[in-house]
């Protein structure tokens, strides 16, 4: 099996899992006795354990090697959903956020970065951004089909002793599980040194990983740009990711109607970004990666404003669509850009820098977008997102500085 397919089934794996848990991650808590602004609570742990965890982590991606690290985030996240099935107080609740949020920064980027460094290795010059596209249409894919299949399993429960919001977690344990055996048999990688030395070695190479990275933002004014892209676009995020129900239920005058097409709506949406991020290489190969990540964000701009603008449903799902159309197709562009301006041994923890910039940007638009909201509507909220997207369009077509030809240099410092 190729190093693209093995990719792309691990990814499929990993994916599938969340997608089954997305109809029961915030109505399980609420079953279990918790109160929703409890629950709002312990799922914030997440965030800020990414946010503490996610540059050391990668640094330990790119000293330790990827394979190791990625076994140890696919068994904490078998614990963490071993928990989650038993916990039935806030303080479980939070220990179980608490371990995702590990699990979540242990997983950014060692697949990713293993695969491209596979495919480079092989082929400098090899189109990296079409697998990552292909990518994007597997987590697409796997995050619908596992929200339909979640939606299943809660319309077929109660299973017994077992409760209609609990199966769905059952099932996503043994998913995991499968997936997990996955990453043992088929992620290969080699590594000189093993055993207790070179897990020290690696620890304390930890340190030199995460300065590399920060020394290749510093340096970099393209690697500083993208950067720069994803704290923008973390901050419009919630404006589709967050008020749309609430856009709906404003639109149909009920909190429940809203929620009813929300479910379809939002596995549509997946598919539409699978769909998004299939066709993206037509796209690049026709102008180039950094012009079609202008175009997308500028494009992403517009359906987000779109979706505050138009008065109504159909046209807000519409809009939603055509969002998630670009999201999808966005990310692998964003990624294939990125992994260009770096080589292997800083490679996971620029992914991880580049992630982590996301959690603060996401927060401020979490608590800009939702006031504003409060204030003047959730359609001037969304427009305000959608003005956040698109200013970073310009970002994307940020090229390094020339070199400085030699006669230059040296009339420079003769004083000529």
């Amino acid at each position: 099996m190729s190093i693209r397919a093995r990719f792309l089934l691990l990814l499929g794996l990993r994916w599938l899992p969340v997608g089954l848990m997305i109809p029961v991650s915030v109505l399980l808590p609420l079953e279990r006795g918790l109160t929703l602004a409890q629950a709002g609570s312990v799922v914030a742990i997440q965030g800020a354990v990414v946010l503490i965890l996610e540059l050391p982590t990668g640094g330990l991606t790119d000293a330790l090697g990827r394979r190791p690290v990625l076994v140890a985030a696919g068994v904490l996240s078998l614990v963490s959903a071993t928990l989650l099935a038993c916990a039935h107080s806030i303080a479980a609740f939070a220990v179980y956020w608490l371990l995702q949020g590990i699990y979540r920064a242990l997983d950014s980027g060692p697949l990713e970065a293993w695969f491209v460094d596979h495919a480079l290795a092989a082929d400098p010059a090899a189109d990296i951004e079409t697998g990552l596209s292909r990518s994007g249409v597997v987590i697409g894919v796997a995050v619908s089909g596992g929200a339909l299949l979640g939606g299943g399993v809660v319309a077929l429960g109660p299973w017994g002793p077992i409760s209609a919001l609990t199966a769905p977690v059952l099932v996503s344990i043994v998913l995991q599980a499968v997936s997990l055996t996955c990453v043992l048999v088929l992620m290969t990688e080699e590594r000189a040194v093993r055993g207790v030395a070179a897990l020290a070695a690696s620890v304390r190479g930890v340190p030199g990983a995460i300065l590399g990275a920060v020394r290749i933002v510093r340096g970099s004014r393209v690697v500083a740009a993208l950067v720069a892209v994803e704290l923008f676009w973390s901050f419009g995020m919630p404006a589709f990711e967050t008020l749309t129900p609430v856009r709906l239920s404003a639109l149909l005058g009920s909190s429940d109607r809203a929620s009813a097409l929300m479910g379809p709506a939002g596995s549509a949406a997946w598919g539409a970004s699978a769909l998004g991020a299939a066709l993206i290489p037509l796209l690049v190969r026709r102008i180039g990666a950094r012009w079609t990540g202008f175009t997308l964000r500028l494009a992403q701009g517009v359906t987000v404003a779109g979706m505050g603008l138009l008065g109504g449903v159909a046209g807000v799902i519409g809009a939603y669509l055509l969002t998630y159309t670009v999201h999808g197709a966005a990310n692998p562009v964003h990624a294939g850009l990125l992994h260009r301006q770096v080589d292997g041994p800083h490679r996971a923890s620029l992914i991880s820098l580049n992630s982590m910039v996301g959690q603060p940007g996401l927060s401020l638009g979490m608590i800009a977008l939702t006031a504003v909201a409060g204030s003047a509507g959730v359609g001037a909220a969304m427009v305000l997102g959608a003005a956040a997207l698109a200013v970073a369009a310009p970002l994307y077509l940020v090229k390094a500085p020339a070199p400085q030809p030699m006669w230059s240099l040296r009339a420079t410092t003769t004083g000529v």
